[in-house]
């Protein structure tokens, strides 16, 4: 039998609210259709009275109030919802953030919904669970109040729950592996800016600066990552564009030094010759299809 799939009502407040705190009294009305299933959604999930069990792609969990189960869009989920009497849902699809922060991948770099995460269960604090639960309660009077287009206070108190998750998840994991998490989030971000960037932006300082960590610590996680210094992956990065635009344009060599930002022409050409070990006349000559 297929797991039943349930998809977020868009227009549940009229015209189109992408993220929504359901009451978990009321969702257990509406698994009708069995207690496993599947969202399209993400779901952080907040207990507040009873225990049970709570099931998120093959890993069980004993959930008890103050504890949040975070879910993403095609995982499995199923909770013993005899036991399990209250709580909250914070669904909400990643375009609801997303579009604020112009990065598609900024939901998915949250280590809770990380692909590679190593938990899906947080017990918030004391001191943090009623912060968290106001938070909640702040979310569900802008939506209800909600007019079209009036989105901003609502983002905001999403990021803020959000940023509050994150700080907590990391301080619940071991040390080691809160670095090791913490460097491969820089890692991914150093890439795509890399990539996003390499035109115009040739120094380790630009891209440390866009990610809040010294140059140094930059170098020291990208060595360790990549067996290759920030710098020198920069400048292949570089100079793979170089070959590209030789192979592939019609660009003159003066032209393609100026569109990489090189300060010279001659120092394009002589950074291309120590790179490739020969010169780009002749690297185009070879290599043109």
């Amino acid at each position: 039998m297929d797991i039943p799939l349930y998809t977020f009502h868009k227009t549940k407040y009229g015209s189109e609210l992408l993220i929504d705190i359901v009451n978990l009294k009321y969702v257990k009305k509406y698994l009708n259709k069995g207690i496993t299933h599947k969202l399209t959604y993400y779901d952080i999930t907040f207990i507040t009275e009873g225990e049970g069990f709570f099931s998120i792609d093959n890993q069980t969990y004993q959930a008890i109030p103050g504890d949040v189960l975070f879910s993403q869009p095609g995982e499995i989920r199923s909770w013993d919802t005899t036991h399990i009497t209250n709580g909250y849902a914070l669904i909400f699809e990643d375009n609801f953030l997303s579009s604020l922060f112009k990065d598609s991948l900024f939901v998915q770099h949250l280590p809770f919904f990380h692909p590679e995460k190593t938990a899906a269960k947080l017990h918030l604090s004391n001191e943090l669970c009623p912060r968290i639960l106001q938070l909640l309660r702040e979310i569900k009077k802008e939506i209800d109040a909600y007019k079209q287009n009036d989105i901003h206070v609502l983002r905001a108190l999403l990021y803020e729950t959000l940023m509050l998750l994150h700080r907590a998840y990391l301080n619940m994991k071991s040390p080691k592996n809160r670095l090791k998490e913490a460097s491969n989030m820089h890692i991914n971000k150093f890439i795509r800016l890399v990539s996003k960037n390499l035109k115009e932006e040739h120094s380790v300082k630009f891209y440390a600066d866009k990610l809040c960590i010294t140059p140094n610590y930059l170098n020291e996680i990208v060595t360790s990552a990549l067996n290759i210094s920030a710098k020198q992956y920069i400048q292949n990065k570089i100079m793979d564009e170089a070959q590209k635009l030789l192979s592939y344009t019609e660009l003159s060599i003066s032209e393609i030094a100026f569109e990489l930002h090189f300060s010279t022409v001659s120092y394009f050409t002589r950074t291309f010759r120590q790179y490739t070990g020969e010169t780009a006349l002749s690297y185009r000559k070879n290599h043109k299809p």
